[in-house]
């Protein structure tokens, strides 16, 4: 059967990971340009029906006049400002307060109504001569100065904001990168903290075993090395996630090697719906639940216990079930949550780290009551 290749992660929004940092120079880009040409139309049109008509509506429009004056008299600020984007780009990378990133503008504002100025004059000139400019001048300069910082700060103001959008989108996706990385790097840390823990422990059964009985201990030896194949597989792809199938057949291996050990005193049932088998798990997600109540309900008594491994797939829910419960002794809630133990808390946090806090484990025991461990996994409809 095929492995997942990876710890189930939270996908990223499409939108963080194609957030790209704007242009710092040259034109804007395709997005802005759009709406800088959108946010020109009424403006063009305001000035076309004002210079036109001279507040008489009736008296109709000349198209091809109206264009004409837009042209001559807004051309040039459309271009002058063009170079806002630019200097934007400069001031955030120079990462300015925003005492002095305002004074930059309110001076970049004066500098643009003077040079927009300067430009209606040299094109009247050379349209109409000296004398139509000189009138022009006179009557503009108020109006257009007060006009041009307007214009600017609106188109400085518009540029401002899409880099701050851009930017807080960036900042959003390397968070997130982060928050994912920091979480597959936890998983794997607590992986690698289940295998020797795991090895230790069933080393130790081992030896228990080959005290009491060799042959079955050489029995036992053979089961071993296929559970330190499934271990050492996992391990060296990087995968933290197998079949459901790949983790009950792991655990029959080591309930099997148990069962050498702990004889007629160990009795296992299983109730294991078909249609999950396919479904992945975390690797080592139950056995470390079998070998807690292997410790804990079989090892101090010489009565015969029952082990049960319930496993369910809810399909209304889309959530995989899975239970181990013993008859054992049980004990209080408290003193298992304040234990030193490794594998209930590891794989816990494995489960919560993968599938978020629902998926942690849920345990149910008190004294003289067994003990009750499971977790509950979304699986795709």
């Amino acid at each position: 059967m095929t492995m997942n290749d990876t710890a189930p992660a939270t996908p990223l929004p499409a939108h963080l990971l194609n957030a790209t940092a704007p242009p710092a120079s040259g034109t804007p880009p395709q997005t802005v340009m759009k709406a800088y040409l959108v946010g020109w139309v009424p403006l063009g049109l305001v000035y076309a029906i004002a210079n036109e008509t001279d507040g008489d509506l009736s008296r109709g429009i000349n198209v091809l006049m109206a264009l004409g004056g837009i042209g001559r008299s807004l051309g040039p600020a459309f271009l002058l400002l063009m170079l806002v984007w630019p200097y934007t780009g400069w001031l955030e990378r120079r990462g300015f307060g925003i005492t002095r990133v305002l004074l930059h503008h309110m001076a970049m504002a004066l500098i643009f109504a003077v040079a927009w100025h300067l430009l209606l004059y040299a094109t009247f000139w050379l349209l109409y001569g000296p004398e139509v400019a000189e009138r022009a001048r006179r009557g503009w300069f108020i109006w257009q100065a007060m006009f041009g910082m307007m214009m600017y700060w609106a188109v400085a103001g518009g540029f401002t904001a899409y880099r701050a959008v851009q930017r807080a989108r960036q900042e959003a996706a390397a968070s997130a990168q982060a928050t994912a990385l920091l979480a597959r790097t936890e998983l794997a840390a607590l992986r690698q903290k289940l295998n020797p823990h795991f090895l230790f422990n069933t080393l130790h059964s081992l030896q228990a075993l080959v005290r009491k009985d060799a042959q079955r201990a050489e029995q036992a030896l053979l089961m071993f090395s296929d559970m330190l194949r499934y271990v050492l597989d996992t391990e060296k792809e990087g995968q933290d996630t197998v079949s459901l199938q790949q983790e009950l057949d792991f655990t029959r291996d080591y309930l099997g090697l148990e069962a050498l050990r702990l004889g007629p005193r160990l009795k296992v049932q299983w109730q294991v719906d078909e249609a999950a088998l396919a479904h992945a798990v975390p690797a080592l997600s139950l056995q470390p639940l079998v070998e807690n109540s292997i410790k804990h309900a079989f090892n101090p008594r010489s009565a015969p216990g029952l082990l049960t491994i319930r496993v369910t797939l809810d399909t209304a829910a889309s959530q995989l079930q899975v239970q181990v419960s013993d008859d054992g002794p049980g004990s209080a809630q408290a003193t298992v949550l304040g234990g030193k133990g490794l594998g209930l808390k590891t794989v816990s946090r494995r489960l919560a780290l993968a599938f978020g806090p629902d998926s942690a484990l849920a345990i149910d025991t008190r004294p003289g009551g067994g003990f009750r461990v499971g977790f509950q996994l979304p699986v795709a409809a």
